[in-house]
């Protein structure tokens, strides 16, 4: 059975190792081995940890059996978009490869959105890859619009990302 619960500093590795595994499966032919070491090395332990302690920052976990499937990661928006007012940014949706399509992306979508609005926000910022069609897709079809791009640097290579919004 998938339970789903509020991270801890205690699973910061195991949630750095699911995003390096995710991360490397979806995009890691994309990109030269030295840009996507470069990129992988910003995930240190330490910036982990950083970010967990800021305060706008928020994880929420799947687990089966203690084995972590994905994760959800909030914060508050630091997209380049102009928010009409309190907004909030996902900064990651990832799952586990063998996890997918077992409904545990849009049980971590559905926090994320109930817990953006508890925070007062009226609107959900996000980023995805240019040609993750798969992703785009999915939040498409949850009520996300696509309201530009941005650069999304991987190392020295620069991907475009499409920013997405969803008016809470």
């Amino acid at each position: 059975m998938i339970r789903y619960r509020d991270a801890t500093a205690a699973d910061l590795p195991a949630i750095d190792a699911l995003f390096r595994r995710s991360f490397v499966a979806t995009f890691g032919t994309l990109y030269a081995p030295a840009d996507l070491a470069t990129f992988l090395a910003g995930f240190s332990a330490a910036a982990w940890a950083d970010e967990f302690a800021q305060p706008g920052v928020a994880i929420r976990l799947a687990e089966e059996e203690g084995v972590l499937l994905g994760y959800a990661k909030i914060g508050d928006q630091k997209l380049p978009v102009e928010p009409i007012g309190a907004a909030v940014e996902l900064r990651h949706l990832y799952l586990d490869v063998a996890a997918q399509g077992r409904g545990i992306a849009d049980a971590l979508l559905h926090w994320t959105i109930e817990t953006s609005r508890a925070r007062g926000a009226g609107e959900l910022f996000l980023s995805v890859f240019v040609d993750n069609t798969r992703a785009k897709r999915f939040y498409a079809r949850r009520g996300f619009e696509a309201i530009g791009r941005y650069e999304f640097p991987v190392g020295d290579h620069v991907d475009q990302d499409d920013l997405m919004r969803l008016v809470l």
